[in-house]
């Protein structure tokens, strides 16, 4: 066998073991642990507990980018006028919602946008009797806080029987009714909560 033959063959056996896909040995890369996932879920509360404390009520905290309710506990004394008890509780809403989320909350990925103390006002003369409004404009706040603020009323005596809510500013502008729907729970940050203009009644 001369020169030639013994060349082609060693090709011919080099192209059979790289078409087996035998490679040689590389050594791992290390990409860092795996992300943490966040759970959002927290042990169910004692209900009997909480109704001691005050009127059961849920509010919508930030966790996973999407909005999730969690259990509180509002005060609201007894023999309370239904339109004093809607502004109540929504001001009771609104401080849970503005309160730091508990340790277990925090380890669990809940958060909250609704910052800044603010207070819940009935409805002024010509507003539908549902109005509320808030200290600072809808306008002003977050998509995040918004959609916050609008899921939990909703989802309260502070709404309608529908479960839109109206929501006013301190200022003189015309409220608006606003609606927490599906892609708003999901999605907060890109889905502001709908809202139409309420004509004065």
């Amino acid at each position: 066998m001369n020169v030639r033959h013994l060349l082609a063959l060693s090709a011919t056996g080099a192209a059979l073991l790289t078409g087996c896909g035998i490679r040689p040995t590389e050594v791992p890369t290390n990409f860092g642990p795996a992300p943490s996932r966040v759970h959002c879920s927290l042990s169910e509360p004692n209900v009997s507990t909480q109704a001691a404390r005050g009127l059961p009520v849920q509010v919508f905290l930030l966790c996973g980018s999407q909005l999730v309710a969690v259990d509180r506990t509002v005060r609201v004394p007894d023999g309370t006028a239904d339109s004093a008890r809607r502004v109540l509780v929504a001001q009771g809403l609104l401080d849970e919602l503005e309160a730091t989320p508990s340790t277990a909350e925090k380890e669990a990925g809940y958060t909250t946008d609704v910052r800044g103390a603010m207070a819940v006002t009935g409805p002024r003369p010509n507003d539908p009797d549902e109005t509320l409004h808030l200290s600072t404009a809808p306008t002003d706040l977050t998509s995040y806080a918004l959609a916050q603020i609008v899921c939990t009323f909703s989802d309260s005596t502070a709404a309608e029987g529908d479960g839109s809510v109206i929501l006013g500013g301190p200022t003189p502008t015309p409220p608006r009714r606003y609606e927490c729907t599906d892609e708003v729970r999901t999605r907060p940050g890109s889905n502001e909560p709908p809202s139409t203009e309420v004509s004065d009644t």
